[in-house]
């Protein structure tokens, strides 16, 4: 009789484990998508995406492979925000969110994170949805290339292992 309830007992563990982890791969973000370089000879990726309560959004990353664009932009960090240089010189990539119109015709950024080789955050701006400016897309734009993922048009390959 023990032996029969231990049985029951690691059975339902493991449907529980089981279903937990099929929960968590459901909602796990998509495998980064390239985007390939911009104009700037920036590598950018997709790297979230999907609708919310709200709107349709979007996370894209863009890699500093030009370095005349990543000294720009560590004297930028470093004017505006503060920041000392040898802090802003690790940037390695910026992570940009965006929040789309209902009609899709615009879009909105919602967050700028800065992150270093490691993945340490250097400086995040976030913005409000009362704060957020819309601004009309243009096919050349990141927002426009990775709008079709946010509407469901395009899904990425897979998900992402969850680390």
């Amino acid at each position: 009789m023990k032996k029969f309830f231990r049985i029951a007992a690691v059975s339902l563990l493991a449907l529980m484990a089981a279903a937990t982890f099929a929960m968590a791969a459901q909602t796990a973000a998509p495998e980064p998508v390239n985007l390939g370089q911009d104009a700037n000879k920036m590598q950018w990726y997709l790297v979230n995406y999907g609708k919310s309560d709200e709107c349709c959004f979007a996370s894209a990353r863009k890699y500093y492979t030009n370095p005349d664009e990543k000294g720009k932009t560590i004297g930028l960090i470093c004017d505006k925000f503060g920041i000392d240089n040898e802090t802003a010189s690790g940037l390695y990539f910026t992570e940009y969110g965006y929040a789309y119109s209902e009609d899709g015709k615009e879009f909105a950024v919602t967050y700028i994170s800065h992150y270093d080789m490691g993945g340490q955050l250097i400086k995040s701006t976030e913005f409000d949805a009362s704060d957020r400016e819309y601004i009309k897309m243009s096919k050349e734009m990141i927002p426009y290339k990775v709008y079709p993922y946010a509407m469901g048009k395009l899904p990425a390959k897979k998900t992402a292992p969850k680390k």
